[in-house]
């Protein structure tokens, strides 16, 4: 998202992107996630990726750890500062290079066509246009590259989805960083001409109460070849 010039104002830009205090509870309850069986899951999200790979709201990498040596490199895009500084941090623990850079989904400060994959790890719940961003994705991505997702949305019976909807038209975004919980992750996908691959709905926490975000769905797809080239050029 372009940001109006401050230059000779004496001003200093804000960030497209400011939840300071949704930050640092993020990143408190997230470590606790990983704890609890989460890490495990992000294993499972970046297992067999290799070579040049994008992460789209990288928050305050825990992603980092996960990612396999076949990698060459990350570039970690995070809006907000305070999940991208600590980002940075986990980026020099890294066993992999790690660029953390500021930007947002909708606008992605990279090359066309420059990437083997693209990792979106509960991303598209707070995106602001999430077509604009899944219009990047297949931007950045090159033909045949593969796209990793892991997300919550949409689910659960009639009485669950009107409270989800209920809840993104309220309270929930101003309280949770802009987050929704009735966005359908994989009609997402499928409705921005990525070719969907296996993907696996799943249960957070998987006992105990039913939230409006323990609908999960972790899975993969693909940027379809270029026309013209045959389906094994570009596997």
């Amino acid at each position: 998202m372009p940001l109006r010039s401050t230059a000779g104002s004496g001003k200093v830009p804000r960030d497209p992107v400011h939840h300071p205090l949704f930050a640092r509870y993020y990143a408190r309850i997230s470590v606790a996630a990983d704890t609890a069986g989460l890490g495990a899951l992000r294993h499972r999200l970046l297992t067999g990726l290799s070579g040049r790979v994008i992460e789209i709201g990288a928050g305050n990498g825990l992603n980092f750890a996960h990612y396999p040596g076949t990698v060459s490199e990350v570039v970690a895009i995070e809006p907000e500062r305070l999940l991208r500084k600590l980002a940075m941090e986990a980026a020099l623990r890294s066993e992999v290079p790690v660029d953390v850079v500021p930007g947002v989904a909708e606008a992605l400060p990279v090359k066309g066509e420059a990437f083997d994959a693209v990792v979106l790890s509960l991303v598209l719940c707070g995106l602001r246009d999430v077509p604009r961003a899944l219009g990047e994705v297949r931007r950045v991505l090159r033909p045949g590259g593969e796209v990793r997702f892991f997300e919550h949305g949409v689910g659960g019976g009639p009485a669950m989805r009107f409270t989800q909807r209920a809840l993104d038209r309220t309270v929930w975004p101003a309280l949770a960083g802009g987050c929704h919980v009735a966005r359908d992750p994989v009609a997402a996908l499928r409705d921005a001409g990525f070719e969907l691959g296996p993907y696996r709905r799943l249960l957070l926490p998987e006992k105990g109460p039913r939230l409006p975000t323990s609908y999960c769905v972790l899975g993969s797809a693909r940027r379809p070849p270029q026309p013209g080239t045959e389906p094994g050029d570009a596997s």
